[in-house]
């Protein structure tokens, strides 16, 4: 019985594909699902047309498979609409269970992009089918475009405050869901994924100083002075809002749970900061 992979086109999906292969799963029982199957025809695995808008391509591509990645959307406002078609589809298709990436305590947290994770949860709990959720902190991956800035200006800002991220790699978050596809007692469990360390901007600062081979220092302003310099800089007021809002919820302290649950799925360390962001910057 084959698993699907929906969103295999973005950088997590491939990414677990990948390690489904590296892992033992043949290649013909991985379905690598996205809007434009050419993107995925590299990956050496069976293809399917996957748009969450598009529940006739949803329940084509899920036909026969056991299992099936719900990889969370990108489109803020319709993700909890998409992910409730995904799960129909996967009803009505016959599948087993559904992975899906959530957020860090979705349930519970303040977190700004928390609560269509937190919905979507509820849909999965309520289905009928078999769950996994796995809670995926933030991608260090995501702080390349600081380091960008940094080489020229020396400065990371922040809002955060003395607030710490968990983060780890995309590659630690796939191997992680490969690791909970690939098999074991995995139904009905939330992970809480992260990084081994929940480092603070002080320390993304060293790690970028590190990386980029120039001084380079984290400098706090607060949430208001942060959106003006943003907006200054040519972000759209909504933008520039959302990196603020996302900066308090980190001083908050919503991304500094660092567990073991990924470490233990993966069966190594998570990868350093400072070895993510040279490698992510290396690719960018």
């Amino acid at each position: 019985m084959s698993v699907v992979v929906t969103g295999a086109s973005g950088h997590l999906g491939r990414l677990v594909v990948q390690h489904l292969l590296a892992g033992g799963m043949p290649a013909d029982q991985v379905v690598a699902g996205g809007r434009r199957t050419e993107r995925l025809e590299d990956l050496g695995t069976r293809t399917a047309t996957v748009d969450y808008d598009d529940p006739a391509s949803l329940e084509t591509a899920f036909v026969g498979a056991e299992t099936v990645l719900l990889v969370s959307g990108s489109e803020v406002g319709q993700r909890v609409a998409q992910h409730g078609r995904v799960i129909d589809a996967a009803k009505a298709a016959g599948v087993r269970r559904v992975v899906y990436t959530s957020a860090p305590h979705a349930d519970t947290t303040g977190l700004v992009l928390a609560p269509e994770h937190k919905a979507t949860e509820e849909l999965l709990r309520a289905s009928g089918l078999a769950w996994t959720v796995l809670r995926n902190n933030w991608y260090t991956e995501n702080y390349v475009g600081a380091l960008h800035q940094a080489r020229s200006t020396g400065v990371i800002l922040t809002s955060a405050g003395d607030g710490r991220v968990a983060s780890a790699t995309r590659d630690d978050f796939a191997a992680g869901a490969a690791a909970v596809l690939l098999g074991g007692e995995h139904d009905g469990r939330v992970y809480e994924l992260s990084g081994d360390v929940a480092w603070s901007f002080d320390d993304l600062a060293e790690a970028a100083s590190t990386v980029l081979g120039v001084p380079v220092v984290a400098k706090r302003v607060s949430s208001e002075e942060h959106r003006a310099i943003l907006v200054g800089a040519g972000l759209d007021e909504g933008t520039a809002g959302f990196v603020a809002a996302l900066d308090a919820d980190i001083a908050r302290g919503d991304l500094a749970d660092a567990t073991s649950d990924l470490r233990t799925l993966i069966g190594r360390p998570t990868t350093p900061l400072v070895d993510g962001l040279r490698a992510a910057l290396a690719e960018s």
